[in-house]
């Protein structure tokens, strides 16, 4: 797990060492245990180094193959690299060392391309071919590891990060517009935008090539999610027993490391079974749980401290458990590191993670997360609910469109923005990008299922696909690497063919259900049903208590609501209630300031606006 960074000057001129080096420096949080830089005229790779798989100088990098034609700057894990291995050394391939880096590098020479299809992990890395003086890279498939690039006047960068892009002199910061429309529509971005404009975000399983005196980036997408019913006739009995097999097969598979391996513990049952599998590896696993002062929270967040549910498990696995309780001035306390790590605003409330991590990294490298169960097994009922029963795909499509419209929608937007950018607001319509996300779907909505299938696609290609690069970067800022056993690619395939009513009960019932009635709220239906995840709630029942697999569903979120408008109001309207503020720039004070003022006083729960705000406003303080 690294952080890496490349220069491509397509005009042929050298590389500056300087500016390559300020490149690699600017993310040594990624990789505090050693740097590299490699430089051959006209192209450059920077590298820092997390050492996780053979330690030793083997491991350095940037590297090269036997005769020198081919150089790789990688970040990430190939969990499947020893089987690989032993491909290439059947076909006379030799290594050097123990790394999945040097596995890669040859897998490509034998392969090219079709390698990726071969690699079962997280990664994204660049391959200069010398030979063909061609620069290929690529990001995993379900983009767990992020890579960014600029291209202009024939200058190409690339990094792990946005902040390397920054220190090269040709780039200067300025706002994406449209990338601005999308995440105070979406909370996040769904297309390759970044709020840096002309900075882009490689989309998952994508590959891209760029080659000398050609001035076209030629992209590829080599792999795509496909949620339909495989062998409706099959038993219940025969699916649970595979999908057993699959995630312990899953979480074993992931703890290959020359370095301790840690667990978050969040006290639901994904973190729970996986930690379970874990500590039966290892003799005394070290877990971690973040957990909130509740004194002044009220209603539905009463519930939002899982510390003691966490501790039972710990007790239960015998691991060595570590936890950090959050409370109101925490966040504050964050903000400005935590908006300078994570750059690429996307989704929800984050601090919490980035306190956790920080707690995991004094102890390990390494941490297992639960991430993925929820949009692989249908963890949100009253989303997918919401996308049957409709007359058509477009009524599907306005409908589930208006859902997740979760800050500001289309109808607020000419009132919210200032009226300077209005006009570039309205010409990049976020209908379309939301659109644009199914483009390509071909498989027919006729059945309730088929819709649920639609909705499951378009969840965890956006709203994962956000939480994942969230993680990221929360993490490796703490030099951390987070891996994710539920996205395994056996058991993501699985998941993706199984029938609808073996992760849904109540598809009929939902049906009958009127949204629009007063009070309709996910808590409420969860409550009443229990549903989602319904296979795999049993399947998880050989690790933990039924009261956990059958428990409702319950996210890592802090009681910002009532902080908001409690012990960090001040804090809020000081940031906020400034009409120098430099949001202000882009958004009209009055439209802002009466929907925080709606928050305040109870009218409307305005915490996820409140959170992109306060984040926006800290982005242009650090970066525009």
């Amino acid at each position: 797990m690294c952080g890496i960074t490349g220069i491509f000057n397509q005009n042929g001129k050298p590389v500056s060492h300087i500016v390559l080096q300020k490149m690699t420096d600017i993310v040594r949080h990624r990789g505090p245990d050693g740097e590299g830089i490699w430089v051959n005229g006209y192209v450059g790779f920077g590298h820092r180094r997390l050492s996780i798989i053979d330690l030793s100088e083997a491991g350095a990098q940037p590297m090269q193959n036997d005769d020198g034609d081919l150089t790789i700057t990688y970040n990430g894990e190939v969990f499947n690299f020893k089987d690989i291995r032993r491909d290439l050394k059947s076909k006379g391939y030799s290594f050097r060392s123990q790394t999945d880096t040097e596995v890669i590098l040859k897998a490509y020479e034998e392969w090219g391309a079709d390698c990726l299809l071969k690699f079962n992990g997280m990664f994204a890395f660049a391959i200069w071919d010398n030979r063909k003086k061609t620069l290929f890279l690529t990001r995993d498939r379900y983009g767990v590891k992020p890579l960014y690039y600029y291209f202009k006047d024939g200058l190409f960068l690339f990094g792990s990060e946005i902040k390397s892009l920054l220190q090269h002199p040709a780039v200067s910061v300025s706002v994406s517009i449209p990338a601005l429309n999308e995440y105070f529509s979406f909370q996040n971005i769904f297309s390759d935008l970044t709020l840096f404009d002309g900075i882009k975000l490689l989309p998952p399983a994508t590959s891209l090539t760029i080659t000398l005196n050609d001035n076209k980036l030629r992209r590829c997408k080599y792999w795509d999610y496909h949620f339909e019913d495989d062998n409706p006739g099959g038993t219940r009995e025969e699916y649970l027993e595979e999908l057993e097999r699959l995630f312990e097969q899953a979480v074993t598979r992931q703890l290959v490391s020359d370095v301790e391996v840690g667990s978050y513990l969040s006290g639901g049952m994904d973190s729970g079974s996986i930690t379970c599998v874990a500590a039966s590896h290892f003799p005394c696993l070290k877990s971690f749980t973040g957990g909130f002062d509740l004194s002044s929270a009220s209603g539905l967040e009463m519930g939002f401290d899982e510390r003691q549910k966490a501790e039972f498990l710990s007790n239960k696995f015998k691991t060595e458990h570590y936890e950090v309780v959050l409370k109101a001035g925490d966040m504050e306390r964050v903000m400005k590191n935590l908006v300078w790590h994570l750059e690429d605003l996307r989704v929800g409330q984050s601090y919490p993670n980035f306190y956790v991590s920080r707690l995991a990294s004094k102890f390990v490298k390494v941490v297992l997360s639960g991430a993925g169960g929820d949009e692989l097994f249908a963890g949100y009922p009253w989303r997918y609910y919401r996308a049957i029963g409709h007359r058509s795909e477009d009524d599907y499509m306005d409908n589930y469109y208006r859902y997740w419209q979760r800050l500001i929608p289309d109808r607020t937007k000419p009132n919210f923005f200032r009226k300077e950018i209005y006009p570039d607001i309205w010409n990049y319509q976020t209908k379309d990008v939301f659109r644009s996300v199914m483009n390509g779907k071909t498989n027919t909505l006729e059945s309730k299922e088929d819709y649920i299938n639609r909705s499951l696609y378009f969840e965890i290609t956006t709203f994962m696909h956000g939480l994942l690069v969230v993680e990221d970067k929360l993490s490796m800022a703490h030099g951390l690497e987070t891996r994710v056993p539920f996205l395994d690619n056996d058991l993501v395939d699985f998941a993706m063919k199984l029938p609808v009513r073996f992760k849904l009960n109540d598809i009929d019932q939902a049906e009958r259900m009127d949204e629009n009635e007063p009070g309709w709220k996910s808590e409420k239906y969860v409550r009443r049903t229990n549903d989602g995840k319904v296979l795999l709630r049993q399947a998880l029942q050989r690790y933990l208590p039924i009261e956990y697999t059958q428990g409702a569903k319950q996210g890592f979120s802090a009681p910002d609501a009532s902080w908001f408008k409690g012990e960090s109001i001040d804090y809020v309207k000081d940031f906020l209630f400034n009409n120098n503020a430099r949001i202000y720039e882009f958004m009209q004070p009055g439209t802002v300031q009466t929907l925080l003022k709606e928050h305040f006083s109870g009218i409307k729960n305005r915490r996820l606006l409140i959170w992109s705000l306060l984040s926006f406003e800290q982005w242009n303080q650090l970066f525009n």
